[in-house]
């Protein structure tokens, strides 16, 4: 049987209970053996909107999957020179020859999906699954007629619903304002050792 990988992309900046329990999700529905977090190094659409630096957001994302076996942290977007193009990552994936590849991405990524760099080639390397977030709205009609290629790649599940954003927990830091039960401990943690977002400002 081939073996299913989910790649759940994305800036983690920080990385929060959202993202686990969406790649949790994919997981589960769609029978992944694995799912990898890649932190991308420099994301084209969010250049000008990131505080951390790649290796904090790296190191942030490893405690945060460590308790989950079928997850795992993917550096490959960090090691390689930015910008951080996804249909990169997955033709290096599909190279590697790691299985069936899944890429999850939350509706609001998914919205703005028919202007990513080489998107077709994204198609043709793996399935797209999107999963709904209770901040975005996935107008599928709008997907499937700028993307006609997608209408046979596209999985939609519904997500747990959880509403944590990075940009708010940055700016919770800022203030001085808990961040406990949005995001694992060890995450807090790093940020406190590390003194990120404290000067924070959106």
């Amino acid at each position: 049987m081939t073996t299913r990988i989910g790649i759940l992309g994305g800036t983690f900046d920080p990385i929060h209970y959202g993202h686990l329990a969406i790649a949790e999700e994919a997981r589960a529905a769609l029978r992944l053996d694995r799912v990898l977090f890649v932190p991308a190094a420099r994301q084209p659409f969010k250049a000008d909107q990131w505080v951390a630096a790649p290796a904090h957001r790296l190191e942030m994302a490893r405690p945060a999957c460590a308790g989950n076996a079928a997850f795992e942290v993917s550096s490959i977007e960090i090691d390689r020179a930015a910008p951080s193009y996804t249909v990169d990552t997955l033709e290096e994936l599909e190279s590697a020859g790691l299985g069936e590849l899944f890429f999850v991405l939350g509706a609001d990524a998914a919205s703005e999906l028919a202007r990513w760099h080489a998107v077709e080639c994204i198609l043709d390397l793996a399935r797209i699954v999107v999963v709904s977030r209770p901040d975005a709205l996935l107008d599928v009609p709008t997907l499937l007629r700028d993307l006609p290629g997608l209408r046979d790649r596209l999985v939609v599940l519904e997500g747990p619903q959880l509403d944590i954003s990075s940009s708010e927990l940055r700016r919770r830091v800022a203030e001085g304002r808990p961040i406990r039960y949005q995001t694992p401990d060890a995450v807090i943690e790093y940020i406190a050792a590390h003194g990120l977002y404290r000067n924070f400002r959106l």
